[in-house]
């Protein structure tokens, strides 16, 4: 009965049986995981990414893996589920899945890993933790520049981010004496996102004189992106 409780006081329904809410921000997907007895923690990232640190408890099953149907068909439909990703997108499609194949409880951490590190909340590694990437000194160092700094953090398997890259690129080479632009996969250099507090993607950041002058989180088309720069 505490369990029923606790979970319909997250509020309206969003599509699945039942009151509860099934996007939910870390704090509360923190909260419903210490309230459920028996749910799956699904954690839909790549092995690689799960390695460098996860949620307690979570079982890896790759979203873009070709056996998730497979793997997930294995698990028990009658268990609340809870589902991760490192930004929310492939939670959200993994989600979306589960749901249309019988999943009746499936709720979604709202921002991923990005969120639920930024809040501070506890995880733990598979095995040793790997190299954590870009130092902030050595970020510190790459800013140094006559010209202005446009830094593009991404993923690889981030869509809008595959958008971006191209024409990023062209902004290079068309203004080599006003910008240069420097790329960091988040997924390489975990520690220096979380020090920057990333926690979407993709966000660019624009800097001079090794000062931030301006940020944007989400896709922004090329124009928005040179008046910004040649303003």
């Amino acid at each position: 009965m505490l369990i029923l409780f606790f979970m319909a006081g997250y509020g309206c329904s969003t599509g699945q049986t039942g009151n509860a809410r099934t996007d939910l921000n870390a704090a509360e997907f923190s909260k419903m995981l210490d309230s459920l007895p028996d749910e799956i923690l699904l954690d839909v990232r790549t092995p690689e990414e799960f390695s460098d640190g996860h949620i307690e408890n979570a079982v890896n099953i790759n979203w873009n893996s070709l056996d998730f149907k497979t793997e997930t068909s294995k698990l028990d439909k009658a268990k609340p589920v809870m589902v991760y990703c490192l930004s929310g997108g492939r939670s959200s499609a993994a989600a979306s899945y589960l749901r249309s194949s019988g999943f009746t409880q499936v709720y979604e951490l709202s921002g991923g890993m990005l969120k639920w590190r930024a809040s501070g909340l506890p995880e733990t590694t598979a095995a040793t933790k790997k190299d954590q990437g870009m130092s902030k000194e050595q970020f510190e160092a790459m800013l140094v520049s006559d010209k202005l700094v446009l830094v593009d953090f991404f993923a690889e398997w981030c869509m809008p981010c595959k958008k971006m890259k191209p024409y990023l690129e062209e902004i290079e080479k068309e203004h080599p004496d006003k910008v240069k632009v420097l790329r960091i996969d988040i997924d390489q250099n975990p520690s220096l996102a979380e020090l920057l507090q990333i926690d979407a993607i993709p966000v660019l950041m624009l800097f001079k004189e090794q000062a931030s002058i301006w940020t944007n989180v989400g896709f922004i088309e090329k124009t928005d992106v040179l008046k910004k720069i040649l303003e």
